[in-house]
């Protein structure tokens, strides 16, 4: 992520109250998301992230509901499994309404939000157990900032743009504001028939006789430019958000199994990533987190898809054409741009448009670009895809051709990057400025070799091998094959450290090794450029004490300078770095890793709300009686979080996937301990697709094919 450079530097988060401070609830749709309150309302508490945001900008900062001059109390608020409605029971507290004493628990009101195409909408359900007519006032204070992401993170700006004087139009109230990019942003309220606009606040009188329901609406519209947002009515503009949800997941195998608690973890996954994932010119593409990383990433969508590919291979086609068509094909240093290069992060905010971040299409990571190339041999062999893959083979080949010139600058055969002082200064997935050191604690100065970034590296020339194959261009691949073979040579020659018994970290700007033991040994395995032995003292560091606390693998050693369990990259736990370890691991025949990581992450969800994992929490050992501690600043729902369970019961299953030879592979299958049984229904090889149940069976994994629609063949390796 791009969100920790310096702790003085201007992208830094700030975090200025505790996280119990701050219980939110969180939706996302398309281009926009919401943060509210646990009553529906938007406050400016906790970390002052509160608000409904589109595009990169907070429409609305400020949303109150009273009852007469009074808060309603909460009873309880939930969204619901499926990440579509934020539903919240209200009722009043004891008060005077005209000259009557109504006393709390009398009004029972419903509040709904959800969000559809840029519109936020809301109904109000009020009903009355109290033996007389009440005519109740209820009011809406509306406040719009139209604050930049970036600012709500910390940024401060010298000058803004220029707000508008809020103004009453057909019976909605307007705030709008004309920014510095010449861009006019406008939040439209519009109430339902017989409210009042009073400035900024909206009044309604209710006649609520006793036991007689009583319903208001009220659309909140983000409009960029000459657009005006028509709000469709709440039944037709939930039908749609719904039926979104239903073709995305008519799409996607399914998987449940013998354990309650962990169906409630897959429920939650596949509902967060329906939710992350924006529909875009190009096809799906999972935007990274809520709130800080509501944008399309280039390595955060790549590691996503490859999570979820398994489940639903249209998202990483999504991702790969989009990535396609968003490469670099020019030298442009301040947005770190080379050719061939991919995308690391967009935004489209005010502060991105003008250049005061350089985020607004930011090439500044150094594993985007390998990735794309091995994420794209994954989807071909899971699809048989030809045509999909000739159609961006020319950027397959841009992406080959960067690692070679501009990723291996000094030609020593290994990508490296050096920095930037504007932008990001560490680019591999541990972007936090002090992520990579020596075993003294000094920060390492580059250019900086990352271990993980040559097995990217390795997988993508042993991949794009395979593409080139298939597309008929053997001399090709023939040529990638001998130069993945020759760097994984160097790499076992260069990166071990026998005094750690492990790889290390990188290499710095001497060619000297940063010897710190780190979860990125992990990502070295993905595609197997490690030896035997080598894979077996990785699996007994990273499963050691020093690495796993109980709730899952750490970043960093405890044993290591820099170490800090609530630092965000050097000891804290993140759920898909768990998940590509483990599946690294797997790729081994370590499967006991996968079963233990998948134990505890699936521990931790038990403990967390809504049964999420979030994009991190702290490395603290495992306590009993207690879950683990969360990170305050942490992203929830994050993608690539959402993503680990699948990628992590696929290394315990042993699952790959060969469309070309229509074969379905278990290899050395093995269930968690609390898990006796896994149905998978519409797993796809290509045009086929099977049903299939796994169960243990006197000590033994059995696989039943229980339904087979075309021809695909399924193999269990012993």
């Amino acid at each position: 992520m791009s969100e920790v450079i310096r702790v003085r530097d201007q992208f830094y988060i700030l975090a200025s109250s505790p996280l119990a401070d701050s219980q939110t609830r969180v939706l996302k749709q398309g281009h926009t998301f919401a943060i509210f309150d646990l009553y529906g309302d938007v406050r400016r508490l906790g970390s002052g992230e509160q608000g409904i945001y589109h595009h990169g900008t907070r429409y609305l900062s400020r949303s109150i509901l009273r009852l007469g001059d009074e808060r309603p109390l909460v009873l309880g608020s939930s969204v619901t499994e499926d990440n579509v409605v934020f539903a919240v029971d209200l009722t009043n507290p004891d008060m005077t309404i005209g000259e009557k004493f109504v006393p709390r628990g009398a009004l029972h009101i419903f509040r709904s939000l959800f969000l559809w195409d840029g519109v936020c909408y809301q109904r109000f359900r009020l009903f009355s157990y109290a033996q007389d007519d009440l005519d109740v006032e209820l009011s809406l204070t509306i406040e719009a900032d139209f604050a930049d992401i970036f600012e709500v993170r910390g940024v401060v700006r010298e000058q803004r743009g220029t707000f508008a004087e809020p103004r009453t139009e057909d019976g909605a109230l307007v705030l709008g504001y004309l920014g510095l990019d010449e861009v006019e942003r406008r939040a439209r309220v519009q109430p339902s028939e017989g409210a009042e606009v009073n400035g900024s606040q909206i009044d309604f009188v209710v006649d609520l006789p006793p036991h007689t329901p009583r319903e208001l609406f009220v659309t909140m519209s983000c409009e960029v430019g000459a657009e005006r947002k028509a709000s469709e009515p709440y039944a037709t503009a939930i039908v749609g958000q719904r039926e979104s949800q239903r073709r995305m997941s008519e799409a996607q195998a399914m998987v449940r199994t013998s354990n309650e608690l962990f169906n409630a973890l897959l429920d939650r996954s596949y509902a967060d990533l329906r939710m992350m994932i924006t529909e875009t010119d190009h096809g799906p593409f999972p935007y990274a987190g809520v709130p800080w990383f509501s944008a399309p990433f280039g390595r955060d969508a790549i590691i996503t898809a490859f999570e979820f590919l398994w489940v639903d291979p249209k998202l990483a086609r999504g991702a790969l054409a989009y990535l396609a068509a968003t490469q670099a094909n020019e030298v442009d240093l301040e947005r770190e741009a080379e050719p061939g290069k991919i995308v690391h992060e967009q935004r489209t905010g005010e502060m991105a448009r003008l250049g005061e971040v350089p985020f607004g299409n930011y090439y500044g990571s150094v594993d985007s670009t390998p990735m794309f190339v091995a994420l794209a041999g994954e989807y071909y062999k899971v699809t048989g895809d030809l045509e999909f893959i000739r159609s961006i083979w020319t950027n397959i080949e841009a992406a080959l051709e960067w690692i070679d010139t501009y990723g291996d600058a000094d030609g020593d055969g290994f990508v490296e990057y050096r920095g930037s002082a504007r932008g990001l200064v560490q680019q591999g997935w541990k972007d936090s400025h002090d992520s990579v050191f020596h075993a003294n604690g000094e920060i390492a100065l580059p250019p900086i070799a990352l271990c993980e970034v040559q097995g990217y590296v390795y997988w993508a020339k042993r991949r794009g091998a395979q593409l080139a194959a298939a597309l008929g261009y053997a001399d090709r691949a023939e040529v990638l094959d001998k130069e993945a073979t020759t760097l994984r040579e160097a790499f076992e020659g260069t990166f071990w450290s026998d005094e750690l018994g492990t790889y290390v970290l990188a290499l710095d700007g001497n060619k000297q090794q940063c010897k710190v033991r780190a979860s990125n040994a992990g990502h070295v395995l993905i595609h197997k450029i490690a030896s035997d032995e080598r894979a077996g003292l990785v699996d007994s560091a990273l499963m050691s004490d020093a690495f796993f606390s109980g709730w899952g693998i750490r970043t960093l050693a405890s044993t290591e300078n820099r170490y800090g369990p609530i630092t965000y990259h050097n000891g804290s736990i993140w759920p898909h770095d768990n998940a590509m370890v483990a599946f690294g691991l797997s790729r081994y025949g370590h499967k006991e890793a996968a079963r233990r990581v998948l134990g505890a992450l699936l521990d931790a969800s038990s403990t967390l709300e809504f049964h999420r994992l979030p994009e991190l929490y702290c490395g603290f050992p495992r306590r009993p009686g207690q879950g683990p501690i969360e990170y305050p600043l942490a992203c929830a729902p994050q993608s690539w979080a959402a993503g680990s369970v699948f990628l992590l019961l696929r290394a315990c299953l042993g699952l790959t996937i060969d469309a070309s030879k229509r074969q379905i592979s278990l290899i050395r299958p093995v269930l968690p301990a609390f898990m006796q049984q896994v149905e998978i229904l519409g797993l796809r090889a290509g045009d086929a697709s099977i049903d299939l149940v796994l169960h243990e069976h006197e000590e033994d994994i059995a696989v039943h094919v229980t339904n087979r629609v075309g021809e695909v063949e399924v193999v269990v390796v012993k």
